[in-house]
C-alpha cells in the first residue's frame, strides 16, 4: 500500500475544515480535484473516510483512525527535515508543547528563554491545556511533548518525572486559618476562594476534588494568573490554593501566609509526556535536557536523565 504525502496533507485539511471545499482551499486545489483524490484514497484503503452531507463532511471511525496516523506520519517527516536541515543551515526545527498552567506561567518562560537564546533556528509553540487535552494531544501527534502534574493516565505514552511541587493554601495575614500549621482542603471550603480562569489545569483539578466530596468550590473571583491571585488574597478577597513554588516567590513581597495542605494529592510530581522519546527530533531531546537540568526545581525522587 502506497501513500502520497500530499494526499495525507489534503486529508488532514479536509478533516480539520469539516469541509471538502475548505480543505481544498487550504491545499490550493479545486473542490472537484480534492474530492477525486479523497475518493481514490478511500478506494486504496477499502474504507469510507467521510460522511458527506450538505453541511460538509464528518469523519467516520476509519477516518478518525487515519487522521491520527496521518498526523504522526507528517510530523515525523517534519522531524526528519528538521534533523537534516542542521547540516545545511545549522540547528533548526519547531516544537509544539502542551502544558499545564504552572508550567506555562512559572518555569517554562525561563527554561525556553535560555534554551532559545543559543538556538536561533528553533521555534516553539507553547500552549496551556487541560491535563486530558495534553495527554490526548501527545497521543494523537498534535503536540511533540506535554508537561503535566500529579497522577495521569497515559497509556501508550512515556511519562518522564522531572521535579516535585506541592499545593499550599494562601491566606491573608490575620485570617482565621493563618495560625494553623496544616489544614485539610475540606476545611478551606468554608471560606470564599480566589481561583484561576476557566480552562486552567489547577482550577479543573480543584473542581474535580470538590466534586468527589459532593461539594462545589466557593469561588468569589477568578483571575488570569498567580500574581493577581496572590494580590486578591492579600487584599482579603478570599483564600486560594496555589503551587508552593510560585506562592513562596510572591510571599516575599505580599502580605500572605502559606499553610500546608494535609491532603495526599497536594504533593505532586511533575512529568513530561512523550509518545516515543527516541522519535523526538534533536531539538526536542535538547529541550528535555534543558528542563531536567533547570536548577529551580525540587528534584523528583525517581530521577531521570536524557541523552
Amino acid at each position: 500500500m502506497h501513500f502520497d504525502l500530499p494526499d495525507l496533507r489534503l486529508f488532514i485539511h479536509v478533516a480539520e475544515a469539516c469541509s471538502m471545499t475548505g480543505g481544498a482551499q487550504r491545499a490550493h486545489l479545486s473542490t472537484a480535484a480534492a474530492s477525486t483524490r479523497m475518493k481514490a484514497l478511500e478506494g486504496q484503503l477499502g474504507s469510507r473516510l467521510f460522511y458527506r452531507s450538505s453541511q460538509g463532511v464528518e469523519l467516520t471511525p476509519a477516518g478518525e483512525r487515519l487522521l491520527r496516523h496521518a498526523r504522526t506520519i507528517l510530523r515525523q517527516v517534519e522531524h526528519v527535515k528538521s534533523d537534516f536541515s542542521e547540516y545545511a543551515d545549522g540547528a533548526a526545527g519547531h516544537l509544539r508543547i502542551f502544558a499545564n498552567t504552572t508550567a506555562v506561567t512559572e518555569f517554562m518562560p525561563e527554561v525556553l528563554a535560555r534554551f532559545l537564546a543559543t538556538r536561533p533556528g528553533i521555534t516553539v509553540d507553547l500552549q496551556e491545556r487541560l491535563t486530558r487535552d495534553i495527554v490526548r494531544g501527545v497521543l494523537d501527534g498534535t503536540a511533540d511533548l506535554g508537561i503535566v502534574a500529579g497522577v495521569v493516565e497515559a497509556q501508550g505514552l512515556q511519562l518522564l518525572p522531572f521535579s516535585l511541587d506541592r499545593l499550599v493554601l494562601a491566606v491573608p495575614r490575620g485570617h482565621a486559618l493563618a495560625d494553623r500549621p496544616r489544614v485539610s482542603f475540606h476545611e478551606t471550603l468554608d471560606y470564599p476562594h480566589v481561583g484561576l480562569h476557566d480552562g486552567s489545569t489547577l482550577l479543573q483539578f480543584l473542581q474535580d476534588q470538590v466534586k468527589d466530596m459532593g461539594r462545589s468550590l466557593p469561588l468569589r473571583i477568578q483571575v488570569l494568573g498567580f500574581e493577581p491571585a496572590c494580590r486578591m488574597i492579600e487584599a482579603g478577597v478570599g483564600i486560594g490554593i496555589l503551587p508552593e513554588s510560585c506562592a513562596l516567590r510572591y510571599q516575599r513581597t505580599l502580605a500572605i501566609q502559606l499553610i500546608e495542605l494535609e491532603d495526599a494529592w497536594a504533593q505532586r510530581e511533575r512529568s513530561i509526556v512523550v509518545r516515543e522519546l527516541e522519535a523526538l527530533p534533536s531539538c526536542g531531546q535538547e529541550l528535555l535536557q534543558a528542563i531536567f537540568s533547570y536548577e529551580g526545581f525540587t528534584p523528583t525522587q525517581q530521577g531521570f536523565s536524557v541523552g
